[in-house]
């Protein structure tokens, strides 16, 4: 599993300018299978997006996000190996 960290490095106008494009870029994540769930952070410094799939895959596809491509937001990826889930979230684990 990979943890997208994002962090805005512009103001929330700035942002808010480029969101529509980056909502179509998050539905197609959903679409390519590789998106779990994703929000805003509080405060509203940023956003997290729970995925899988192949690390470099990911990686590429960060990279053509419009919020990457306008310097609007900086990512970290953390991949992580979980060992334990709740019930019924055995799935994350692959």
């Amino acid at each position: 599993m990979l943890i997208l960290s994002l962090t805005y490095m512009k103001d929330m106008r700035e942002a808010d300018r480029h969101m529509a494009p980056h909502m179509a870029w998050v539905k197609e994540g959903y679409d390519k299978g590789w998106f779990l769930a994703s929000g805003r952070k509080v405060p509203r410094t940023g956003g997290v997006i729970f995925a899988r799939g192949d690390r470099a895959e990911i990686e590429a596809f960060v990279a053509a996000d419009p919020f990457t491509i306008h310097g609007i937001a900086d990512y970290e990826i953390t991949e992580i190996a979980l060992t334990t889930v709740a019930p019924g979230l055995e799935g994350l684990k692959a």
